[in-house]
């Protein structure tokens, strides 16, 4: 496991922070087990049809999306940091094995931390530049991880 590493927001970061009222092991374990994973990762009506995770740093997380018209996006990355039930960092920017892909768009700091009424979840996305960070944002960020962290929760809820 790699050291804590405590980043702070920039410029060129985006941030999606909110209380949900399902406990931080459940956040986790959506995050974590690729079968709760395709259930909710993707914002409807948008599907994520296969994903793989290797649950260490230096391990491969890896999801494909399938969009309405059918056309696959495969997102292969790795893993940079994991604690156990409260922190998730990954990059595309590297693959499995810390190996360089060349396709840098962004990497992702994932926190869960217990709250009275539930977690506080929060997902700060870093871009190499003000033009990465804006093409997420016209891509829809704050309502795509939104929407997103919805299904999550709903997910869960099912199944608690």
């Amino acid at each position: 496991m790699m050291p804590d590493v405590t980043m702070e927001e920039g410029k060129f970061d985006l941030v999606l922070e909110r209380i949900v009222d399902i406990p931080p092991s459940l956040v986790w374990a959506a995050w974590t087990t690729p079968a709760h994973l395709l259930e909710w990762f993707t914002p409807a009506p948008w599907k994520t049809v296969d994903c793989e995770i290797d649950l260490r740093a230096g391990g491969i997380f890896r999801t494909v999306m399938r969009s309405p018209e059918g056309v696959d996006h495969d997102n292969a990355g790795c893993y940079l940091e994991v604690i156990p039930g409260k922190k998730l960092v990954f990059t595309d920017a590297l693959g499995p094995g810390f190996r360089p892909t060349g396709n840098s768009f962004m990497t992702a700091i994932i926190t869960f931390e217990a709250h009275e009424t539930g977690t506080r979840y929060k997902a700060v996305v870093l871009h190499k530049n003000a033009e990465d960070k804006q093409k997420h944002m016209e891509m829809g960020f704050h309502q795509g991880w939104g929407t997103a962290l919805d299904q999550l929760v709903a997910h869960m809820k099912k199944l608690n």
